[in-house]
C-alpha cells in the first residue's frame, strides 16, 4: 500500500478519540481567506469536520463582483460564492448546485460574465436586508457542509504600497488601489492596508474565531486574501486572544505579480510585519515546495510555530511551482484533508471537542 493510500485510509476511518472527547464529536474549525486558496482549504476541511465556518474577505473589486459592488453598493459576492461552492457535498445535489452557482452567463449584453451565484446572493441580500441571514439561507439551499460569513459588514478597498509598480520608475514607491490591481502588480508589494482603516467586523465571524478549536489561515493570495483578515481590528483581536490553535497553510508556489520570487519563509515574515502580536501554532507546507527547510523552521519559530511538511499538491509540486502537466499548482483536497487531520490530532487542543 502506498503512503498516499495509507493517509487516505486513515482519513476515511477518522475514529481517533482523545481522552475526554465524546465519540462522534468534531473540532470546531474556522477557515479564513478568499478565492481559490480558501476554496481548497474548505474542500479539505469539510471532509474531516462538520463544524466548519469560513470567514471571507470582502475587498474584491474585479469582474462580476466588482460590477455588482459598483452598481448596487453591496459586498462583493464572488469569494463568498466560491466558499459556498467548496462546501457543497460530493453527492448529486451538492455537485449540481456547485455547478449552478459557479455558472457564468455568456452573452453580448449586461449579463455577460456574471456568475449565477453572485446574482442569487445579491438578490437575497436585497430581499432580507441581512448579509449573514442571506448567506445562511443560500447554504441551506445548497446543503453546504459549513457556514460562510463575510469578514466585514461593509465593502472594503485594498490599498498597497508598491515599489516599482511603474516599470519606468523601478525604485519609486506608489500607492496602488484595488484588490484586482494589487494582485497583478508587476512591482514589489511593501505593505497593504484597508479603506476604511477601522472596518467593522461581522460579529458572527468574531464569535466563531473566539469559540473555535482550530483556526486555519491560508492558503491564498497573500496580500489580497490572507493578510486582509489581520487588518480588521476586531477580527485581529479575536485571532490574538482566542484559545484556539492556529495553523497557517502556505501556498504551493509564489503568485505571479503579488509574491513573485517569495520564499516560503518570506511569506511568514511579511505576515508577521502586518500582525506582530499574532502567534501561530503550526505552519503547513508542501514538502516539495520548501527548498530551505531550516530557514522556514527559523521563520516559523519566530511566530511561535512548528513546521509540518506533507505532500498536499495535486500531482506533486515540480520545480518552479508548475503543476504536473503545466499550469497553476493546485491542492489535492484529500491529501490536504489528511494533513489537517494529522495536525489536529497530533498538535493537541485546549479542551475536548464539543
Amino acid at each position: 500500500m502506498t503512503g498516499r493510500s495509507l493517509r487516505l485510509r486513515r482519513l476515511r476511518r477518522y475514529t481517533h478519540t482523545p481522552a475526554g472527547r465524546k465519540r462522534g464529536a468534531q473540532p470546531k474549525v474556522v477557515a479564513l481567506g478568499g478565492g481559490r486558496g480558501l476554496s481548497a482549504s474548505l474542500a479539505a476541511l469539510r471532509r474531516i469536520t462538520g463544524d466548519l465556518t469560513a470567514v471571507v474577505t470582502v475587498a474584491d473589486d474585479g469582474g462580476s463582483s466588482g460590477r455588482l459592488r459598483e452598481e448596487l453598493g453591496v459586498l462583493p459576492p464572488g469569494d463568498l460564492r466560491k466558499a459556498l461552492a467548496a462546501l457543497c457535498g460530493d453527492d448529486d445535489w451538492g455537485q449540481t448546485w456547485a455547478r449552478v452557482i459557479q455558472h457564468r452567463f455568456h452573452s453580448q449584453g449586461d449579463l455577460h460574465d456574471h456568475a449565477v451565484g453572485n446574482v442569487l446572493i445579491v438578490a437575497l441580500w436585497e430581499q432580507l436586508g441581512d448579509p449573514v441571514q442571506a448567506l445562511d439561507l443560500v447554504g441551506r439551499l445548497l446543503g453546504a457542509h459549513g457556514r460562510v460569513l463575510p469578514m466585514s459588514a461593509v465593502p472594503l478597498e485594498l490599498q498597497a504600497l508598491v515599489r516599482g509598480h511603474d516599470p519606468a520608475r523601478p525604485d519609486e514607491v506608489d500607492t496602488v488601489r484595488g484588490q484586482a490591481t494589487v494582485a497583478l502588480t508587476p512591482g514589489e508589494v511593501q505593505s497593504v492596508h484597508l479603506v476604511p482603516h477601522d472596518p467593522p467586523a461581522v460579529p458572527e465571524a468574531v464569535a466563531a474565531v473566539r469559540d473555535a478549536d482550530w483556526v486555519v489561515l491560508g492558503p491564498g493570495s497573500w496580500f489580497s486574501s490572507v493578510i486582509p483578515h489581520l487588518l480588521v481590528p476586531q477580527l485581529l483581536d479575536a485571532l490574538v486572544e482566542t484559545k484556539a490553535r492556529r495553523v497557517l497553510s502556505l501556498n504551493l508556489a509564489p503568485q505571479p505579480g503579488e509574491t513573485e520570487g517569495f520564499s516560503p519563509q518570506r511569506h511568514l515574515e511579511v505576515l508577521g510585519r502586518h500582525a506582530p502580536k499574532l502567534a501561530l501554532d503550526v505552519v503547513l507546507a508542501d514538502e516539495a515546495a520548501v527548498p530551505d527547510r531550516d530557514s522556514l523552521a527559523d521563520a516559523a519559530k519566530r511566530l511561535g510555530a512548528a513546521v509540518e511538511l506533507a505532500p498536499v499538491a495535486a500531482g506533486g509540486t515540480p520545480a518552479r511551482g508548475e503543476a504536473a502537466g503545466g499550469g497553476v499548482p493546485k491542492h489535492d483536497p484529500e491529501l490536504l484533508a489528511a494533513a489537517y487531520d494529522r495536525i489536529f490530532r497530533m498538535h493537541g487542543r485546549i479542551g475536548p471537542w464539543r
